[in-house]
């Protein structure tokens, strides 16, 4: 919250057009204990590309089929993180699965690279591989790297891939992303056969 201000400040200080800006508001926000303030619900994400010229990609279509089929609107409202994404332990900072899908998935194609160069416990990169995308994460903690680590060792167990695609939130059913993710590659292996011919 408090540092968001700045690093849209400067963002387009360097030159990156601000897409938009994403509220994700907790349906179970932690309660604020100091009785003092509001409860913190939300948190804010900024979407930007590189440059006014530089094109970026946007899945409208699915996020359009993820919202009713309607116009996805830039507030999602989305858990917290759930108990079941701490099994490696959990970094203090740690987003949920469900918003970094969403993010990737809305914003990248398949086999994309997504650098995070401040991957605490890596969960940008869970969702990158679980949405069959690659990954490259940098955080100067090793504690946190050696989390990283053991997440990444969890998830190449297909069976506990797939239960943890199932549980990831934000989608229709339990089995929507799994499904979109078979007719993305499918779609990419078409476009490559077209490309060889």
């Amino acid at each position: 919250m408090h540092n968001i201000f700045s690093v849209g400040q400067i963002l387009t200080e360097f030159g990156f057009k601000i897409l938009n800006i994403i509220t994700w508001e907790k349906t179970n926000p932690p309660p604020n204990f100091s009785c003092r303030y509001f409860t913190y619900s939300t948190e804010q994400i900024i979407w930007a590309r590189k440059s006014e010229k530089v094109p970026h990609y946007f899945n409208y279509e699915l996020m359009k089929q993820l919202n009713g089929d309607k116009q996805m609107k830039d507030v999602w409202k989305l858990p917290a993180i759930a108990p079941w994404e701490k099994s490696c332990t959990k970094h203090p900072t740690q987003k949920p699965l469900s918003v970094l899908t969403r993010l990737i998935l809305a914003s990248t194609k398949p086999n994309a690279w997504i650098l995070d160069p401040f991957t605490g416990s890596s969960t940008t990169g869970i969702a990158a591989n679980l949405a069959n995308r690659r990954f490259l994460g940098i955080d100067q903690e090793e504690d946190f790297l050696k989390i990283s680590k053991n997440r990444k060792l969890e998830i190449e167990n297909i069976k506990m891939a797939a239960k943890y695609r199932q549980k990831i939130g934000g989608f229709n059913d339990k089995n929507q992303l799994e499904l979109f993710l078979v007719q993305e590659s499918f779609s990419e292996y078409q476009t490559e056969l077209k490309l060889q011919n």
